[in-house]
C-alpha cells in the first residue's frame, strides 16, 4: 500500500510517501496555502496512493485534508497521541517533520480503523458555536476575577455583604460601590463591569442559538437526566461522527471515564483514566452529579447501590459516570441510525 503522511503545521505540510514495504520513497514539503494543496493533490495521483493520513486535519491540516477529499483522495486523521507513541519507540529518540511525515504513513498504512474526517454538516456549526462559547465564557470568567481582585483593594472584604458578580445583582452592587471613586483602580474596574455585562449578554445570545440548534437536530441526549441542551451540545461539537467509536469500550476510552488496568504480577487492579477527552468527561461528570442530587432517578439508585456494596464515593461517582457513557453512546448511535436534517446556523 503507498501512503502518503502529512505532518501539518500553520505555514508548511511536511509529507512522506512510503511504498507497500513502508519505506520512505520521497519527501516533501509544501506549502500550507491554496497552491500547496493543489500540489498535494497533483502528488498523490502522481504517485497513485491508496490513502494520505494527515496529523491536525481539525486545524492546521484542514484546508489541506478538505481538498484531498474533494479530489476524491482516500483521506483518514492520524492521531498525534499516536505519532508521539511511534516516536517514542525509535532507538534514537530523533524528532523532526520528516520523520513524524515518515510515522504519520506509517501508521496510516498499517491501521485500517482510522476514519476520514467530516467537516461538512450542522455538526461542524454547532461545534463553532460551541467553541465560541466557550471562549466567551473562559473571558467572562477572567474578567470577574479580575474585577473581584480590584474590589479587595479598593473595598477590602465587600464580598461579605453583596452578591456574587456572577449575577446581574452582584454587578450592581459593585457599581455602587465604586460611585464617587475616582481613582484609577476604581476607573478601570468600572470598565471590568462593562465588559462582564457586555459578555454576559453574548453568552446569553449564544446559548439561544446553541439550544435552538440543539433542539432542531431531534438529538435524544437530552432525554438522559442530567444533559441539558448546553451539555448535549458540548457532546456532540466533541464526538462529531458518532460511528468513530464501534463500541461502548472505546468511547469510555475516548472520553476518560474507563478506568486503565494497572496489574502486576498476582495484583490485579485498576486505576483512575485522567486523559481522553475531557471536555466529554465534564459534561458526563456534570450529569451524574445532577443524577446523585436527585432522589428518584436511576443514577440516584446505582449510586447508592455502589456505596452499598462498600465503594467509596468517588469509585462510586467514577462507576455511575461509565454508566452514563454507556447510555449517552446508545443515544449517539440511535440518533446517527435516525437522523433528523437540521437547518443552518449561520
Amino acid at each position: 500500500m503507498a501512503v502518503i503522511g502529512i505532518d501539518s503545521h500553520k505555514d508548511t505540510l511536511a509529507g512522506c510517501l512510503i511504498d507497500t514495504a513502508a519505506r520512505a520513497v520521497q519527501h516533501r514539503e509544501l506549502p500550507n496555502t491554496a497552491q500547496g494543496h493543489a500540489e498535494l493533490v497533483a502528488w498523490a495521483r502522481a504517485a497513485g496512493v491508496d490513502r494520505v493520513g494527515i496529523e491536525g486535519s481539525g486545524s492546521y491540516g484542514r484546508p489541506a485534508a478538505e481538498a484531498l477529499i474533494a479530489a476524491g483522495v482516500a483521506t483518514v486523521e492520524v492521531p498525534p497521541q499516536m505519532t508521539a507513541a511511534a516516536r517514542r519507540g525509535r532507538l534514537t529518540g530523533a524528532k523532526s517533520d520528516h520523520i513524524d511525515a515518515l510515522e504519520i504513513a506509517r501508521i496510516a498504512a498499517r491501521d485500517h480503523d482510522l476514519r476520514s474526517p467530516r467537516f461538512a454538516g450542522a455538526c461542524d456549526e454547532l461545534a463553532c458555536l460551541v467553541s465560541y462559547r466557550r471562549e466567551l465564557v473562559a473571558a467572562r470568567t477572567a474578567a470577574i476575577n479580575r474585577l473581584h481582585g480590584d474590589l479587595e483593594k479598593i473595598r477590602c472584604g465587600y464580598h461579605t455583604h453583596t452578591a456574587a458578580l456572577t449575577s446581574p445583582r452582584g454587578l450592581d452592587a459593585a457599581t455602587k460601590l465604586l460611585r464617587g471613586d475616582t481613582g484609577p483602580r476604581a476607573e478601570i474596574a468600572r470598565d471590568r463591569v462593562r465588559q462582564i455585562r457586555q459578555l454576559n449578554r453574548q453568552v446569553d445570545a449564544l446559548s439561544t442559538r446553541v439550544v435552538e440548534a440543539v433542539t432542531h437536530s431531534g438529538t435524544t441526549l437530552t432525554d438522559i437526566y442530567g444533559i441539558g441542551p448546553i451539555g448535549a451540545a458540548d457532546i456532540i461539537a466533541e464526538v462529531g461522527d458518532p460511528a468513530r467509536f464501534e463500541t461502548k469500550a472505546r468511547f469510555a476510552m475516548a472520553n476518560g471515564t474507563a478506568p486503565l488496568q494497572a496489574s502486576s504480577g498476582r495484583v490485579r487492579r485498576h486505576r483512575l483514566n485522567r486523559g481522553g477527552n475531557r471536555q466529554l468527561n465534564k459534561a458526563i461528570h456534570t450529569a451524574a452529579i445532577a443524577q446523585i442530587s436527585r432522589p428518584g432517578t436511576e443514577g440516584r439508585a446505582y449510586y447508592q447501590r455502589c456505596l452499598d456494596r462498600g465503594k467509596t464515593k468517588r469509585e462510586a461517582i467514577r462507576a455511575l459516570k461509565r454508566r452514563i457513557s454507556d447510555r449517552v453512546w446508545t443515544h449517539l448511535q440511535a440518533d446517527l441510525q435516525h437522523p433528523k436534517p437540521a437547518p443552518c446556523l449561520t
